[in-house]
Parts: C-alpha cells; sequence; structure tokens
C-alpha cells in the first residue's frame, strides 16, 4: 500500500499484526464484568472502581523500570493526562455511578457496544485518521446490533444513569483515541503505565481511604476478581490495546471491541452460569460480519511532514 503521495508502502504486517494485538486486548477486557462480579464478593464496588487503578500504579512503576523508559516530554504529558481521564477516572467512576442510579447489564452492553463509534469519531478528531463511507456503514450496523439485542432484553427509559454512562461512553472513547495516538510516539505499555503512574498520587490515598472504611470480606473469589481487573483490566490488556491501536489504525483497531459484549456474556454464561440464548448467538454473527467488513474498509490518515504547513494522506485500508 502506498499514500497519495507515492510515500515508502507501509508494512503490509502491521494490519493483521495491530488487528490481532486489538482483539488479544478485547478478550482481556471482556472478562472485566464477570471478574468483577467476583471481586464484588467480598469488596466494595468503589473500592474496586479506584483500587484496581492503585494496584496496576504500583506494576506500573515495575513496569517502567524494568523497560528503562524514558520520562514523557513536553505536550506527551498533557496526553497522558487525557488517558488517565478517560480510562482511569472517567469510565470506571461514571459507569460504578450508573450502577448506583439503577443502571442494569443491558445498559452496560449498549456502552460497550457503542464505544467503537464513538473511539473512531475521536480518531477523528485526535488522530487525523479519515474512515471511508463503507467503515462508518460497517460501524454503525455493528453499533446497531449490539443495540437491537440489548433493547430485546429491555432496557429501561432515559435516566440519570443514562446520562452517566454516555458521560462513561465519551471518556473512555477519548481516552482510547488519545492513548492510541500517543503510542505512536511511544510504546503502548509506556502509556499505559505512565498513565497509571500520574494517577497514582490520587487513586492510592483514595484506596487507602476506602480499605479503611469500607468492610471487606477475603474470599478466594474476590481476591481473583480483584487481580484480574487490576492486573490484566487495567494494565495488561491496555498493552496488546494501544498496541493495536497503533499499528492497525484507531478506527479501525477500535471496531473489534464490537465482539466485547457477546464474548462477555458467553464468559458470564460459562463462568457464572448465565445463559446466552439464540439471540445472542444472531447478534454475534451480525457483528462478526460488520467486523470484517470494517476491517476491509479504506481509512486514509492525515500526517505533518517536517514541514508544518505540508500534509499529506497515509491510507491505512485495502
Amino acid at each position: 500500500m502506498r499514500n497519495k503521495d507515492n510515500a515508502t508502502p507501509q508494512n503490509p504486517v502491521a494490519l493483521p499484526a495491530g488487528f490481532g494485538a486489538a482483539a488479544l486486548g478485547v478478550v482481556a477486557f471482556s472478562f472485566t464484568f464477570p471478574a468483577t462480579s467476583f471481586a464484588l464478593r467480598g469488596f466494595d464496588p468503589y473500592l474496586i472502581g479506584v483500587g484496581r487503578a492503585a494496584i496496576a500504579a504500583v506494576l506500573a512503576v515495575v513496569a517502567l523500570w524494568l523497560m528503562r523508559a524514558s520520562r514523557p516530554r513536553g505536550r506527551q504529558w498533557a496526553s497522558l493526562g487525557v488517558v488517565a481521564g478517560g480510562i482511569v477516572f472517567g469510565f470506571p467512576i461514571l459507569s460504578t455511578l450508573a450502577l448506583v442510579h439503577g443502571s442494569s447489564s443491558s445498559h452496560a452492553a449498549v456502552v460497550v457496544g457503542l464505544l467503537p463509534v464513538v473511539t473512531a469519531v475521536f480518531a477523528v478528531v485526535r488522530a487525523g485518521e479519515r474512515p471511508s463511507p463503507l467503515f462508518w456503514a460497517a460501524s454503525v450496523a455493528g453499533a446497531a446490533c449490539i443495540v437491537a439485542f440489548t433493547l430485546r432484553n429491555g432496557v429501561g427509559s432515559f435516566s440519570v444513569a443514562d446520562a452517566l454512562l454516555f458521560g462513561a461512553l465519551l471518556t473512555c472513547g477519548l481516552g482510547y483515541a488519545e492513548g492510541g495516538r500517543l503510542a505512536r510516539e511511544m510504546p503502548g505499555p509506556q502509556v499505559v503505565s505512565w498513565a497509571l503512574v500520574l494517577s497514582a498520587p490520587i487513586t492510592i490515598p483514595v484506596t487507602v481511604a476506602l480499605s479503611a472504611a469500607t468492610p471487606v470480606h477475603w474470599s478466594g473469589a474476590a481476591v481473583a476478581g480483584l487481580v484480574y481487573v487490576s492486573g490484566v483490566s487495567m494494565f495488561l490488556g491496555f498493552f496488546a490495546w494501544y498496541a493495536g491501536l497503533a499499528k492497525a489504525g484507531i478506527a479501525r483497531a477500535s471496531q473489534v471491541q464490537l465482539a466485547q459484549p457477546l464474548l462477555t456474556l458467553t464468559w458470564a454464561w460459562l463462568l457464572l452460569g448465565e445463559h446466552a440464548g439464540v439471540s445472542t448467538v444472531v447478534a454475534a454473527a451480525g457483528v462478526l460480519v460488520c467486523v470484517l467488513v470494517a476491517q476491509r474498509a479504506r481509512i486514509a490518515r492525515t500526517a505533518v511532514s517536517a514541514h508544518p504547513e505540508a500534509r499529506r494522506e497515509v491510507t491505512l485500508g485495502r
């Protein structure tokens, strides 16, 4: 593939490798709700929401030391602040408040199902990507499959919980897009690690306070759930996720997440005994088709050359 200015062709391995990395990240994230269910058997929901970031921050310090990572420069700190605002604070806190205000699991599925479209929008705004009409059609169709599935299973009328979930959706999509853009400048593991370290002055003291103020019931299942959401959902999963967004393009790679709600339902069925009916299979098939179409759609990336006034477009699709 060559860009419109006949520049050096893009590495043909980058797209499939990026797609695979993003898919691995989605698989890691898809276990989050079942793991949280286990964690809730012993810990306060707010302690889980903030504590997982505090635990991950400790892991991040170790990882950065092992990687001998260089400190972020200048505007990278601001970008890391945006990432932290989305994935460390925005989505976890707002979605937790939505649950407090009566949101159901169907609402959570709507949020995750619409997140790829929001991420693609922020990829246009923040990363200069320009998806084709075919891409947008496939993305919207995939989101529609998820929404139709959740509506069939009963979503209530618009409420405070819906407003909170919408805020969670916006902050997370921005955090994903900004992290994917920043992962073009530094490795994905360093992006999430620095974002967690930047958040540590808030997350660690709050976690200590919540640990003292809320009841804790230690059990193997609860500890295992907390370990997973801290070490994988909040940390290792982003290694693959941000790498995928950087390699395959934020808009394209984000569409893999359309499969996450249905994967989560599968794990909930296997681990928690929740039933998955025919509608789940139908929705899964529809989402799979939409993801495959989105992967083949063309996406142009507006890039800035050495001269600020000169811009060029690089084609990321087929």
